[in-house]
């Protein structure tokens, strides 16, 4: 019961309203449309974006939102489905970990504290790859962890090798690396003594490379190695440069694991104090098996803050991995302060409360920079940004409230936990997070779409069902091709920007630039403006 209770409370969290705003440009168009090309072209072996091959990522998770798609249409809802499904998998997974190694108040905590966490909540009701990877890496890690506490040693050893080529089907060989990483730390850290045989690591190996060549042994046998060279060719070079300029400080990920995973990053905090009667806490479990699953879950945090703090690509969600272990140390931490087996000191909530209202704060200026734009513009230096603010889009000051309410929730839960009234300070704060999250997701997120690439969105959709060219100029997307529904084409010159602009088209041509770039385009002589909105302009072929 208590499991289906996690499993409707997961539902009713991350199912509704999937589709109320459309999918942001890159990552979540770029995995909608390659799972629609799936359905036009009928290969479901090769990813393909513009009907072309797609080198940088295997196709797992593309395969799912196929499904999906068949289930309810091409659509945003069906392309974020997936990621709820494994949102409502994961919660359930933590609760029953929680369960074994302790009890299910453990557990409970463990799937309060993740889906009361800003970006760990978030990314289940997104259409992005790593919600689904970082659930089977995860799984593989635990399944690795029990062989050495439990009998049936080498079905866990088998285990842990299916979902590690389940993450190398959903991410690419990165996860390989992960793994690896993982149990070299936790080897060192435990001067060998592991509990995990060769033999175990032979097993986890061969079912991880029969999984995996359920996709790639099959794609060289049935097309050769062309396809598999490019794909590894380019995670590479994806750990060695900075790709599409998402370049950043090597503490670009601490940061955003702490502010992002917020309340759960200010209980890491706990870990500084001197912890006293440290065995009677741990006995609270069940002794050596959740010491050492505590030490897999550090190893594992800080393989993946430091690997991904090192690799040159710089994006958010590269470090969401530590989603896992970070909220299940804060769980803990949670768990002893609501047992009564620690105190919160003076300076944790001071922590707590610092990060929490100034994520208030933010919030409930939103609203005003919408309210009192036209007094920002001029200090606004990108033409770009200026332009997307003319957006015309509803804004008053009682939407403050929704950011001074949580401000003031933030300060009810500290104020209890400064009284000691741990689990209801606990409750609050975490509940309180769930709540602002989805008022975020609902009211602000549609607002700030409608700013930066609606006008986009609406002219691509107009295009659909029409036999025409449409190109976007001097940037990058793929909305273009998602929300127009193109079509392969017969013409192979479409792919040719020259042609577009200037050759014999075949076919009504239309492009778009960001008004940034337009100046080259507004003086060409095949091309007349056909519109302008909030940054973005729009052109026709003569």
């Amino acid at each position: 019961m208590k499991y289906l209770l996690i499993a409707l409370f997961a539902a009713l969290l991350f199912i509704p309203f999937l589709g109320a705003v459309h999918l942001f440009d890159w990552d979540e168009i770029n995995f909608a449309e390659a799972a629609r090309e799936m359905i036009v072209t009928h290969n479901f072996s090769q990813v393909q974006i513009d009907f072309r091959p797609f080198w940088e990522k295997p196709p797992l998770f593309i395969w799912m939102q196929v499904l999906s798609m068949k289930l309810f249409g091409i659509n945003d809802f069906a392309a974020r489905f997936p990621n709820a499904i494994v949102g409502i998998i994961t919660l359930v997974t933590l609760f029953a970990i929680g369960k074994k190694l302790v009890n299910d108040r453990l557990g409970a905590w463990w799937a309060l504290v993740y889906a009361g966490s800003w970006l760990p909540h978030f990314y289940f009701k997104s259409g992005i790859i790593d919600p689904t990877f970082n659930l089977f890496i995860f799984l593989a890690i635990y399944f690795a962890y029990s062989i050495a506490h439990s009998k049936n040693t080498y079905r866990l050893a088998a285990l842990s090798g299916f979902f590690l080529g389940l993450a190398v089907l959903t991410k690419g060989p990165v996860a390989i690396l992960v793994a690896l990483l993982t149990l070299l730390i936790y080897f060192i850290s435990r001067k060998g003594k592991i509990g995990i045989k060769l033999g175990h690591i032979g097993v986890i190996a061969l079912l991880a490379c029969v999984t995996t060549l359920l996709w790639f042994g099959y794609e060289i046998i049935a097309h050769g190695w062309w396809f598999v060279n490019e794909f590894v060719a380019y995670q590479v070079r994806l750990l060695t440069t900075e790709d599409a300029g998402h370049g950043g400080p090597f503490f670009y990920h601490w940061i955003v694991l702490l502010i992002g995973c917020f309340p759960a990053s200010s209980f890491l905090f706990t870990w500084l104090q001197n912890r006293k009667n440290s065995k009677s806490i741990y006995a609270a479990g069940t002794g050596q098996e959740l010491k050492d699953f505590i030490r897999w879950m550090w190893v594992l945090f800080w393989v993946v803050l430091i690997l991904f703090s090192i690799v040159k690509t710089k994006i958010v969600h590269y470090s969401s991995l530590c989603y896992f272990p970070l909220t299940f140390l804060a769980a803990w931490q949670v768990y002893l302060l609501a047992e009564g087996q620690k105190r919160l000191k003076g300076w944790n909530i001071t922590i707590i409360g610092i990060i929490g209202i100034l994520l208030g704060i933010a919030i409930a200026l939103l609203p005003l920079v919408g309210v009192y734009k036209n007094m920002l513009i001029p200090y606004i230096g990108d033409k770009f940004a200026v332009a997307n603010l003319q957006a015309n889009v509803p804004w008053s000051v009682a939407e403050t409230a929704y950011g001074a309410g949580y401000v003031i929730l933030v300060i009810v839960s500290l104020v209890l936990l400064a009284r000691q009234s741990l689990t209801k300070g606990l409750l609050c704060l975490f509940i309180s997070t769930i709540v602002v999250i989805q008022v975020t997701v609902l009211h602000f997120v549609p607002k700030i779409e409608a700013y930066s690439q609606r006008a986009a969105i609406e002219f691509f959709e107009s295009m659909q069902g029409k036999d025409v060219y449409v190109k976007a100029l001097s940037y990058h997307s793929y909305a273009q091709h998602y929300y127009a529904r193109q079509q392969p084409p017969a013409n192979k010159n479409y792919y040719n920007e020259d042609w577009l602009l200037n050759g014999q088209v075949d076919k009504p041509t239309y492009f778009i630039c960001r008004i940034t770039d337009s100046e080259p385009y507004m003086h060409h002589p095949n091309l007349e403006v056909i519109g302008e909105k909030n940054g973005f302009v729009f052109f026709k072929r003569k």
